[in-house]
Order: C-alpha cells, then sequence, then structure tokens
C-alpha cells in the first residue's frame, strides 16, 4: 500500500552509499528499464498557465519600476534586498508586478486573499480590484476574462518593509501548509513515473554558480532564478514520481554536493534522482554550450568548438555523477549522459569520451516528430502555409515519423552497445515555423489546429509504440502544460483547466501510460 509523504516528514532521512558495483546495479537496473511516461513541468514566468501554486505571487514578474509622468516601466532603478523585496520608495515613484497573464478566462476569477509583513500600502490594476484593505490584508475581485492583472506597491515603510507577499486563490484565505501547491495541479499529474524539473529550475542560462545562488523560500518571486529545490523534492514526495534534476552549467562542486545531500535527506527512499548536467549543452543556441564549449578549450580537450562543448560534456558529467554518487544511494542514483536524437555522433563523442559511458546508467534524446518550416524547410513555410490540416498531418505520418523513429532505433543500439538505458529527456510533436516561418500568421494558426486535430493521436499512437518496441525506458514528455503559439505547440494541454477527453495527444499519452499500468491523475481538472 503506498503512502503520501510531505516535507516534513523527510527532513531526518539519511542514506548510505551502496558498495554494489556500477556494472551490477546496470544489470539490475535493466528488469525496470521498461517505458514509463514522465513530464517536464512549465517553467515559473506570470504567464504559467500550469498553476501549480494556490499562491500566485509565487510566479509574479518581478519588480517594475514606475515614476509619475514617466513611460511605462521607466522609474529609478529600485532598492531590493538580496530576496527581491522593495526597501523603499522614491516620492512619486511605485512598484508593481504581472500576475496571471493568462487570456480567456483560463484562471480562476473570484476573491484573490492577499496577505503581507511590514507596513505600507498595496493596490491593484487590470482584471483585480481592491474590494477589502487592512494591514498587512488585502482582498481582490479578479475578473480573469479580463486577461492578468497587477499588484501595485504604493507605499513601503524603509524601517518594516512590505514583504513576504502571498496571493492566495479564491478558496485559500490562509497559507496551505508547507508547500502551497493548487491541488488541481497535483490531481492533473498524480501516477507520472518522473518530473523532470529543466524548465522549473530556470536551468537553460542560468546564472547559478554557488549554492549561496540558489532560489529560497523567501524570494520574493522565484521567476528569477527557479523554484527551490526543497519544493521540487516535495512536488515528487506528493506525486510518488521520481524526480530529475538539472546541474546549471556553471555550478561549482559545493553547489553539486549540497543538492545531493539535500536530494539524499529529504526524497523518499523509493524514488530515483536522475541527474543531469544542465540541458542540452549540446545545442549552440544555449548560452551552457559556449559555456562547456570554452571551458572545453581552455582546457585543452579540443580546438574545435562543437567538439570541445561535447568533451566538456563528459568530463562535467563524470565529475557531478561521483559528488553526488558519495551522498546518494548508488541504486537510487540514474546518471544521464546527453544525445541528440537526429545526430547519433553526439551520443557516440560524449559517452565515449573518456569513457565516460561507464559512469554512467543512460543516454537520454529529445526524439521529436518533427516538422521544422522555414524559407528553405521542404515544404518552405509559405507552402505548408496554404496546406489543409489534414496534408500537415500526412506530412508528418508519412516523413517525420519515420524519421523519428529512425532516431529512435539508431540510439537504441547505441545505448544496448554500451550497457545504457535509453531514455527521452523530451519528446512529443514539434511543429513550429523557424527562421521567419514563425510569423507567417497561416501557418501559425494551421499548426495550432493540427495539434488539436483529432488525426494526431494514431500518429502519437504509433510514434510511442515504436518507442517500447525499440526498448525505450523512461519518456518525458515536452511538455505539461503551456499555451500554444508561434513558437510552437508544446503543452499537453494550454490551460489547467482543458477538457483533456478533447487533446488528442493527452488522449493518446494517457492511453498509452494506462498500457504501462500507470494512471495519470484525474480525468478533468476541479476548483480552476
Amino acid at each position: 500500500m503506498s503512502c503520501r509523504i510531505t516535507l516534513g516528514l523527510v527532513l531526518g532521512c539519511l542514506y548510505g552509499i551502496s558498495t554494489t558495483s556500477s556494472h551490477e546495479v546496470r544489470a539490475a537496473d535493466r528488469g525496470s528499464s521498461k517505458p514509463r511516461l514522465g513530464i517536464n513541468l512549465a517553467g515559473p514566468a506570470d504567464w504559467n498557465t500550469e498553476l501549480p501554486f494556490a499562491d500566485v505571487f509565487r510566479f509574479a514578474r518581478p519588480w517594475i519600476s514606475q515614476r509619475k509622468g514617466s513611460p511605462w516601466g521607466k522609474g529609478p532603478k529600485l532598492d531590493l534586498d538580496e530576496r527581491g523585496w522593495v526597501r523603499r520608495l522614491e516620492p512619486d515613484c511605485w512598484a508593481e508586478t504581472a500576475l496571471c497573464t493568462i487570456e480567456g478566462g483560463h484562471y480562476p476569477s473570484g476573491r484573490y486573499t492577499v496577505r503581507f509583513s511590514g507596513k505600507g500600502r498595496i493596490a491593484a490594476s487590470g482584471a483585480a480590484r481592491v474590494v477589502e484593505s487592512a494591514q498587512g490584508r488585502v482582498v481582490l475581485e479578479v475578473e480573469a476574462r479580463r486577461g492578468g492583472f497587477f499588484l501595485r506597491l504604493e507605499e513601503t515603510d524603509p524601517a518594516d518593509p512590505v514583504r513576504e507577499i502571498r496571493v492566495l486563490m479564491p478558496g485559500f484565505s490562509e497559507l496551505p501548509g508547507e508547500a502551497p501547491w493548487n491541488p488541481s495541479f497535483l490531481a492533473r499529474w498524480r501516477g507520472l513515473a518522473c518530473l523532470r524539473f529543466m524548465d522549473l529550475m530556470e536551468t537553460n542560462g542560468s546564472e547559478i554558480v554557488s549554492w549561496a545562488d540558489r532560489p529560497v523560500l523567501e524570494d520574493a518571486t522565484w521567476a528569477r532564478r527557479g523554484v527551490p529545490i526543497e519544493l521540487l523534492v516535495d512536488l515528487a514526495n506528493r506525486l510518488e514520481a521520481d524526480a530529475w534534476f538539472c546541474i546549471p552549467h556553471a555550478a561549482d562542486d559545493d553547489y553539486v554536493a549540497r543538492l545531493a545531500d539535500l536530494v539524499a535527506q529529504r526524497l523518499h527512499p523509493s524514488r530515483k534522482v536522475y541527474l543531469e548536467y544542465s540541458n542540452e549543452v549540446w545545442n549552440p543556441q544555449f548560452a551552457q554550450h559556449r559555456h562547456a564549449s570554452q571551458r572545453g578549450i581552455a582546457l585543452g580537450l579540443s580546438q574545435d568548438p562543437r567538439v570541445a562543448a561535447h568533451r566538456y560534456t563528459s568530463r562535467r558529467s563524470v565529475e557531478i555523477f561521483a559528488i553526488a554518487g558519495r551522498r546518494i544511494a548508488r541504486e537510487r542514483l540514474v546518471r544521464v549522459l546527453p544525445g541528440q536524437a537526429a545526430n547519433p555522433a553526439v551520443a557516440r563523442e560524449i559517452t565515449g569520451f573518456e569513457g565516460a559511458h561507464r559512469h554512467a546508467d543512460a543516454v537520454a534524446i529529445a526524439p521529436y516528430v518533427s516538422m521544422i518550416l522555414s524559407p528553405r524547410s521542404k515544404p518552405t513555410a509559405a507552402e505548408a502555409s496554404a496546406w489543409t490540416v489534414d496534408q500537415i498531418l500526412a506530412h508528418l505520418d508519412r516523413v517525420a515519423l519515420p524519421r523519428a523513429i529512425d532516431g529512435i532505433e539508431r540510439h537504441a543500439e547505441l545505448a544496448r552497445g554500451l550497457g545504457l538505458e535509453l531514455i527521452a529527456y523530451e519528446g512529443g510533436q514539434h511543429m513550429v515555423g523557424s527562421g521567419g516561418g514563425e510569423n507567417l500568421e497561416p501557418l501559425t494558426r494551421l499548426l495550432i489546429s493540427a495539434n488539436s486535430a483529432p488525426g494526431l493521436e494514431p500518429i502519437y499512437d504509433r510514434y510511442l509504440e515504436a518507442w517500447s518496441k525499440a526498448g525505450g525506458g523512461l519518456f518525458c514528455h515536452f511538455s505539461s502544460i503551456g499555451r500554444w503559439t508561434k513558437w510552437g505547440s508544446w503543452g499537453l494541454l494550454q490551460y489547467l483547466d482543458d477538457d483533456v477527453d478533447a487533446s488528442p495527444k493527452f488522449r493518446a499519452v494517457r492511453k498509452w501510460a494506462r498500457g504501462l499500468g500507470q494512471s495519470i491523475g484525474s480525468d478533468r481538472a476541479s476548483g480552476s
């Protein structure tokens, strides 16, 4: 019989170091490397449509400085403390922040309770108006159909500044315990095998170097540096899911050690810990690739920037695995090396350099079913924009799907040869405009329509079946919930209150997961 584990129950747990050899553990894990569904959760931002917290201020936009008579956002530099709270305001100035910038009424309307410490005055604008106000407490009436709203800090006492602001959704007049999760969010994702925290950790382009740089519970907003590790562990415990952490690319050894200590102490002992060096370090568009390339060249690993990045990824990954392996029981730790689904040479380089595969457990790829339409693609973005939804899906089925399956099969062979598990750090459809194609409105409308077309479901069915047939293990879909735009239609759903039965993508992954013995949450979100 399973049990829910809260943050407080696991604070005192410490785990030893297993004496089982790496080869023995890997052989034992093969029996459990069956396909399983995981998810990439949406990142912290005021436009997040997943609404994971009952306290929506947690994802508020960093403070915007305003001055009477000046253009919007052009107030003086704000005097902030180390946690991001405003210490003082200049005359005729105020600070404000955006919350729930979600169109179409897809977040709860009603009365929001604002609580805060310190002395000052808080007002609101946009979709919210103040209906009650007292020191330390304000009540807002919010009409979600009007879009997002702004919270305005109009006065703050420098001797006792306003801080610890909480903006609680209807139904939450008090903070619901140590971790104010939205019950609808928890219900939606209960039953997943693993939660990948890449976006919640703000991994891409992270500026974290030391443990002191990490996000903490007392931060004004988690939209700056990500959600605290303590809460990510708590979420995995509540959902009884394994946890996948992405180590910031510039993080020092002490950061790695402290994160590993925290996870070992707080994550339920039945849960595995997936550990990966950053995210897509092979991808030139990311700051982490440039960092790895520079470090690799400086260390003499190669003078070729691309090769240097791959080799540094190998070396740094192994260093991270060694640090974590001294703190997290070996049978719990899944050491992940990255690959590029479209190019097996990347995985061969990264797993092969200095024998990195001998210190790892899995190679991870993102086997997207890709249709990236640009002025140079075949078809071009302009040509495809004149197609029908059926034509888009036919191309996805006849061209993109076989290409994705070929990448899966080639990496599965590579992984088997190295004694590694093949897992997917991301995956799903990848229909998007690029290189100017994203600015063709007819194309954007067409691709969004294709994402909600019933014909997409059987393509997903064949895709996931091919993953299972090839011997793939954990598959973390990208992503959970997010609005579909010209930059991509990544979310299985667009909003937390979507009808899952109307989503061909959600239906397909739910069906696949149920066939694997996983029951994903409730059929419909409630209370949002």
